[in-house]
């Protein structure tokens, strides 16, 4: 083995087992901005056309909007969450970084923690009973007041819970 320096990933001269690293860390780094791709878009598109459909005041149009919420939050919310967590963890532990002393890092696990506190303690349950709403009105066509509160918390409380993401995208990319 030779003992001159590793050189960085884009070069020709890395060993076997650093080229090796790097394409695991490379793995893991793709998946974690895919998940942040999935939860950030998601988010932010689902609350634009959610409005956008509660603003026609056709029940049967918010009606499936409110479901589509809950489906996408599904697939998109939650896989994006499980994709940013295994990779972010990933590449952290495999690069050695301290979680708790390396300032973006923490930052950035506190904020995930506040948003998903906003996500779980008050969006979910908003959720949940627009949902239960929604399916009685899609059958009878009058949407209730209570559907609309509802609505307007749902969306600002859903601002409340993206503004942390958008900061942690700021903070995994200045490294701060």
């Amino acid at each position: 083995m030779s003992n001159r320096p590793v050189q960085s990933c884009g070069s020709s001269q890395t060993t076997p087992f650093r080229s090796a690293a790097i394409e695991f860390y490379n793995l893991f780094k793709s998946l974690h901005i895919i998940g942040v791709v999935l939860l950030l878009g998601n988010v932010i598109v689902t609350g634009l056309w959610k409005a956008l459909a509660d603003r026609t005041r056709v029940s049967s149009t918010v009606a499936y909007a409110q479901r589509s919420v809950i489906l996408t939050d599904w697939i998109f919310t939650c896989g994006g969450i499980a994709f940013i967590l295994i990779g972010g963890y990933t590449m952290a532990g495999s690069a050695h970084l301290s979680l708790l002393h390396t300032r973006w890092l923490f930052w950035g696990q506190v904020l995930f923690g506040l948003s998903a506190v906003i996500w779980l303690f008050v969006l979910l349950p908003v959720q949940a009973a627009q949902s239960r709403l929604a399916r009685r009105f899609a059958a009878d066509g009058e949407i209730p007041a209570a559907y609309w509160e509802l609505s307007r918390r749902w969306l600002r409380w859903g601002v409340l819970a993206t503004v942390p993401l958008v900061i942690i995208v700021c903070l995994m990319v200045l490294k701060t």
